[in-house]
């Protein structure tokens, strides 16, 4: 698949501290890409630089299969940050127009696509109100149109959700999910490693400064996997007793256990089989994203007092 963005080896330095440390990946073009990461991780940094807000010390950035011009690729990017970036005082409306057409957009073309996105978000009696009257969830989705209305061909949503109700959450992850149907590619950056899981097909885990995890979703999952199981069986169990399994734990008929070592599920089923045990279901439990996410990070931080333990 054709890549629209190409990170390779990139360094930023502040001072003695090292923000982003030699990181590469790549991101697919119509992909929904998670960069993950604990606050200080350097995910802020990265950003910035693929944004053309800081050019890095050491390493390369490609954007849709040439380096990466800051002055005209930004034209294509559309950055919605995590902090409200909108002028308070200014109509919504008007200031939607303004920032349409700093991306370029001619204002006949600004104002089809502001009316397209008022209507489809329920926006349409906005127009005449100002920023400061809008509640945070208001403020959020304008911030989303104003990103995304000039149709660019790459997306950077930091905590897109916040401070949205459920439904108008919805609603926007209804429109990433068409935005990148429609070929735009989406880096979505947050906290809450559920709507990860639910929205994107490849991540990037950040902390300090460096990468430690890159794959897919589902990937990774198997990856850290720990050989657990849930089963359900017709009535309760009447003989667990086994070599091949550890029962971590039982709500009447269902069971967890963790597969010993030298078995396999086969094993498990063929213990219940042969003690006339009839099963219901028989899953095996992946690990969330956010058990991944804290085991790595802090491991991470594990290793690096270790390192400076050593070393003072």
């Amino acid at each position: 698949m054709d890549k629209i963005l190409e990170l390779n080896n990139l360094q930023k330095f502040f001072s003695s501290q090292k923000a982003v440390d030699d990181i590469s990946f790549s991101i697919d073009k119509g992909s929904i890409f998670g960069l993950l990461g604990p606050n200080g991780a350097g995910k802020t940094t990265l950003i910035r630089m693929i944004t053309g807000i800081f050019y890095p010390d050491n390493g390369s950035i490609i954007f849709d299969g040439k380096k990466f011009d800051p002055i005209n690729d930004v034209l294509k990017i559309g950055y919605m940050p995590e902090e409200r970036g909108l002028y308070k005082k200014m109509k919504i409306g008007e200031q939607a127009l303004y920032l349409a057409q700093l991306k370029g957009m001619s204002k006949k073309d600004a104002m089809e696509r502001i009316i397209f996105w008022f209507k489809k978000l329920e926006m349409e009696s906005w127009w005449n109100k100002k920023v400061e009257d809008l509640s945070k969830g208001m403020s959020q989705k304008l911030q989303f149109v104003t990103t995304v209305l000039h149709e660019p061909k790459l997306i950077i949503l930091d905590e897109p959700f916040s401070g949205l109700d459920p439904i108008n959450a919805n609603l926007i992850k209804d429109e990433i999910y068409g935005l990148a149907q429609r070929g735009s590619t989406v880096i979505f950056s947050t906290h809450r490693m559920e709507q990860v899981e639910e929205i994107c097909d490849h991540i990037v885990l950040v902390n300090l400064g460096k990468k430690i995890l890159d794959g897919t979703v589902q990937d990774i999952k198997q990856q850290f996997k720990k050989n657990k199981f849930s089963i359900t069986l017709q009535n309760e169990p009447t003989n667990t007793l086994s070599n091949v399994f550890t029962i971590d734990a039982q709500n009447n008929n269902s069971l967890t256990v963790s597969i010993n070592n030298g078995y396999k599920s086969n094993d498990v089923l063929k213990h219940f089989i042969d003690t006339n045990q009839a099963i219901e279901s028989f899953n095996e439990i992946l690990p969330g994203l956010n058990e991944i996410f804290i085991s790595l990070v802090e491991g991470t931080k594990a290793k690096t007092r270790a390192f400076e333990a050593v070393t003072v």
